[in-house]
């Protein structure tokens, strides 16, 4: 940092790419905290805003700082804020709510329907510094390693999907071998699940996602999810689902497969074209369910302790770069043959 001003990685032009420029750094009210970043990991929406995308086009300003996922030291906090103070690691939750909705005062922040999100609708964690309510912010805990901080965010959509639903004993099947999806599928093993069967079609995600606990993977190109079920000795179709893909193919798939009765977790975004076939969904009884973000703060919590008590999700991190270096970090993500891309600010001023 100089002065008043940090680096920043902004969208400064409405074209694919992001630039490293020198920003204003952000004032701290009386109820912030100031958080210098040490690590950061790329998402999926933060792809989306470098690639430029339809979504980001009509959804991210030019200017903008992205990013939202990350893990650092406060370094400030306002007059207001009590149990942070300088010198504290800490990570933070990514949807800046209202706290004035039916929702935010019933306790389901994750529900709120002004959310403004990290990076997208308000300036991001890709920069030296941040500042968030202290209300949003997550104090790690020093036997987590800090580096899975940085990927909490993403671990808390699937620890959100994962758990939305009983697993233990059941049978799982997850449509989509993101990171999400693969790190859904270490949660669902490791809360007792049979079989967790993960379907999509890249090699590198689906041998990933079986180091993190699946116990079948299943690329479509050349195998029929139906041939797996019968070769586990599945007799009934699936209890659980969780649709990661964002696919159309993946949702009827899972649709068709679940046992009656089943129940399936919806975190993927489908296009608005999707059609569904509501009467297998009626007639077989289906329970679907619409995901969003994390509960606050049920989800961190949750996520905090499964890796005290052995959840090993640190093989999803299989790229590392320096802030500086950040451009192959986004080809990385980008080229499909990765699973968490983290960057490291700590040697951003050398």
């Amino acid at each position: 940092m100089s002065g008043n001003t940090m680096w920043a990685l902004v969208k400064e032009q409405p074209a694919q790419g992001l630039w490293m420029k020198r920003a204003p750094v952000p004032p701290v009210g009386p109820n912030d905290v100031k958080i210098k970043i040490r690590k950061t990991a790329i998402c999926g929406t933060d792809v989306h805003i470098y690639q430029w995308n339809d979504w980001a086009q009509h959804t991210i300003p030019v200017g903008l700082t992205a990013g939202h996922e990350y893990v650092g030291e406060v370094v400030e906090v306002g007059p207001g804020v009590e149990g942070f103070r300088p010198g504290d690691l800490v990570s933070g939750e990514g949807h800046i709510t209202c706290g004035k909705c039916r929702n935010c005062l019933e306790g389901h922040k994750e529900n709120c329907k002004e959310a403004k999100g990290v990076g997208v609708n308000r300036s991001g964690a890709f920069a030296e510094y941040l500042v968030i309510p202290s209300s949003n912010v997550w104090p790690c805990n020093p036997h987590v390693p800090e580096e899975l901080y940085a990927i909490f965010d993403p671990l808390g959509n699937a620890a959100h999907t994962a758990l939305s639903y009983e697993v233990l004993g059941e049978d799982v099947l997850i449509t989509g071998a993101g990171p999400i999806g693969i790190m859904a599928a270490a949660i669902a093993k490791f809360s007792g699940a049979r079989h967790v069967i993960v379907t999509d079609m890249n090699d590198y995600r689906l041998d990933l996602a079986k180091r993190l606990g699946a116990t079948e993977t299943v690329n479509l190109k050349n195998r029929r999810l139906a041939d797996v079920m019968k070769q586990v000795g599945m007799t009934e179709g699936f209890d659980v689902g969780m649709e990661m893909s964002g696919s159309q193919a993946g949702l009827s798939d899972m649709i068709k497969n679940m046992k009656h009765g089943g129940k399936i977790a919806l975190l993927g975004l489908l296009p608005a074209s999707t059609q569904v076939d509501m009467e297998t969904v009626i007639f077989n009884g289906l329970n679907l369910r619409g995901i969003y973000g994390r509960k606050v703060w049920d989800t961190w919590y949750k996520m905090t302790t499964m890796i005290q008590a052995g959840l090993d999700i640190a093989p999803i991190i299989t790229h590392r770069f320096d802030i500086r270096d950040y451009e192959k970090g986004f080809e990385a993500m980008i080229s499909g043959q990765s699973g968490k891309v983290v960057l490291d600010w700590t040697h951003i001023n050398d």
